[in-house]
């Protein structure tokens, strides 16, 4: 049975968001603190995390930020009553696999949850947990690039893309598919993002950022990773 962390202060929505899950087959622990929640998901590693930002103890952001760090592969999704743009992009640069703002419908929570754990237990297209290419190696279950031997510091989200892309070879994908896959979040402000990511991404691992081999643009539809 897979397991949902719930961290949550209001009795209330804890109670409803337990109830919600465990309908659906899922066992539930509940923290009510981030302090708490921290330690919880670091001690038994759940198959995701549904998470408040506004936390007594430890806030939400640093919750989800050491949760990533411990364990990369966790699926948080944040819960919050922000709903402002800039909140969210930043979120999910920490790392964070969605977001649902309060008030929330309790559908829509569960298929996120759901499709943010389908996500994470997919595995790398034929490489395993690391991937090599080029002069670069990348070893998902530590989270570490290295591009002829030197590390290269790489956000959650850049991570994110590459895996998605490495499960992909040769074809060509869409901004909004990478979006949809590699952010798991459908509303994202603007596919211009995916530039601005895949951008970095190029400056990190081409020798050739302007002249791209292994991260190439197909214009007009999205972008196709070369291995």
């Amino acid at each position: 049975m897979e397991k949902i962390l719930i961290v949550e202060d209001d009795r209330r929505v804890q109670k409803a968001l337990r109830r919600l899950f465990e309908t659906e087959g899922y066992s539930v622990d509940a923290a009510f603190d981030g302090s708490s929640g921290l330690q919880a998901a670091k001690a038994v590693p759940p198959a995701a995390v549904v998470l408040d930002l506004r936390l007594p103890a430890m806030s939400g952001r640093d919750v989800c930020r050491e949760i990533k760090n411990a364990t990369p592969n966790t699926p948080v999704i944040i819960l919050s009553a922000m709903s402002d743009v800039v909140d969210k992009v930043s979120l999910l640069e920490l790392g964070a696999d969605d977001y649902v703002t309060k008030p929330f419908s309790p559908r829509e929570l569960l298929a996120r949850v759901r499709g943010a754990i389908r996500r994470s237990t997919r595995q790398p297209a034929a490489a395993g947990d690391v991937l090599c290419f080029g002069d670069v190696v990348v070893d998902f279950n530590s989270m570490r690039l290295t591009r002829e031997g030197q590390p290269i510091a790489m956000t959650a989200q850049e991570f994110k893309i590459l895996r998605f892309m490495s499960q992909n070879p040769d074809r060509v994908i869409s901004r909004e598919e990478l979006l949809n896959e590699a952010w798991g979040y459908q509303s994202y402000p603007t596919t211009r993002t995916v530039d601005n990511h895949m951008l970095k991404l190029r400056q990190k691992v081409e020798r050739d950022p302007a002249n791209p081999v292994h991260f190439r643009t197909v214009h007009g539809v999205g972008y196709k990773f070369v291995p």
